[in-house]
């Protein structure tokens, strides 16, 4: 899908964008994070006897259900109906989720889990942007600035919040006793915090205040120091760590971190009053900056996670091929997103090639995709012979 609107970019189809978006942003969200997020949370942190209970298993074929109705629905009628029923439904099996782990996760309260439980409370707080849809449209219409608002809040917090949390903990679930737990809750209380003071700045787009820059400021701070944190806690084990790992796991791992590191860079860089005006009045940077955190860090850890447990097979030539395909796509995107964001602030004119790069890149990510996918359905057939 979002090949596809690159594709249109170029060649104009008699299709509607805008609908079209709608459908790869919720595909992309809700399919493939949402529930690669549910089977590993399933598989390394639900006991064994819990793991095998059928709601597990039932819950997710149904939210699967709803995602390709969404991924159905939006390409046709946008928010309508048959959408709205769809995401209504997602939002509800969510909930049903997360009061499952919340009963099933064992009561340890290891940093993991700590962090897990956090992710959870997350989605269920994201979700009351959602609830706040309908009434901002009844009362006050899609232009005002509570439905904006509205938005950014379940955006902001199920990024920021479930996404980060949830693949945080799937990290750290490797290290299990070897943290320094001082450094740890330390890490935890200052991420929380900057969780909810950096919520300012979506806010600050529709409400001019120097109140939300400066609780934003101290927020992106606050995020820094807490990463700070992390990587302190993390380093006695930094090189026992990348000792075990894969090639293909340190390439990917390697992209995570990188990703989160210029996700907080930016963070800082639009502490400067004119770099946060034009942040998300210039549309390429913020597509490259939810890139950043959609196929950056939650992508990579995610795959990261897959190859180091050999749930993806590192030895796997497709696989190999795949992710180098995926991460030269994915970095050129980037870099073309950003130089044109650059090109329009500075310039007021557009980077010469752009559309086409921009489509050559994408047309790299889906490649790599598709022979990632190719290698799971090998090792299946292999299996099975």
């Amino acid at each position: 899908m979002g090949l596809l609107m690159r594709y249109v970019y170029l060649f104009p189809l008699n299709i509607n964008y805008a609908f079209l978006l709608h459908a790869h942003s919720h595909v992309a969200i809700l399919g493939w994070a949402y529930l690669m997020i549910y089977v590993l949370i399933v598989r390394f942190f639900i006991p064994e006897e819990k793991k095998e209970k059928p709601v597990y298993n039932r819950l997710f074929w149904l939210t699967e259900f709803s995602v390709i109705g969404m991924m159905i629905s939006f390409p046709i009628q946008g928010y309508a109906l048959f959408s709205i029923i769809f995401s209504t439904m997602h939002i509800i099996l969510s909930y049903v989720f997360c009061r499952l782990l919340w009963k099933d996760i064992p009561k340890e309260k290891t940093p993991a889990e700590i962090l897990l439980r956090a992710s959870v409370l997350f989605v269920v707080f994201s979700t009351f942007g959602v609830w706040c849809l309908g009434p901002a449209v009844g009362m006050l219409g899609k232009e005002s600035v509570f439905y904006q608002i509205a938005i950014q809040f379940f955006l902001h917090f199920q990024f920021n919040g479930w996404f980060l949390f949830a693949v945080l903990a799937l990290f750290l679930k490797q290290f299990e006793d070897k943290i320094d737990t001082k450094s740890f809750k330390t890490f935890f209380i200052l991420l929380i915090t900057a969780t909810f003071l950096t919520f300012a700045f979506p806010v600050s787009w529709f409400i001019k205040s120097s109140f939300l820059s400066g609780i934003n400021t101290f927020g992106v701070i606050v995020q820094l120091i807490a990463f700070v944190f992390f990587y302190k806690m993390l380093r006695p084990q930094i090189r026992t760590f990348k000792a075990t790992l894969d090639p293909s796991a340190k390439r990917v791992y390697g992209l995570a971190f990188g990703s989160l590191f210029l996700k907080i860079s930016i963070q800082l860089l639009v502490l400067i009053p004119n770099l946060a005006e034009v942040s998300h009045q210039v549309r390429n940077f913020v597509i490259g900056f939810i890139h950043l955190t959609t196929l950056g860090i939650i992508t990579g850890f995610l795959i990261g996670i897959l190859i180091q447990n050999k749930l993806l097979s590192p030895q796997s030539y497709l696989l190999r091929t795949g992710l180098k395909s995926f991460i030269f796509g994915y970095i050129g995107t980037e870099l073309f997103l950003f130089l044109q964001g650059g090109f329009i602030y500075f310039r007021n004119e557009a980077l010469f090639g752009y559309r086409e790069g921009v489509f050559v890149m994408s047309f790299l990510i889906v490649i790599g995709l598709i022979l990632i996918v190719a290698s799971i359905f090998k090792k299946i057939l292999k299996l099975c012979l």
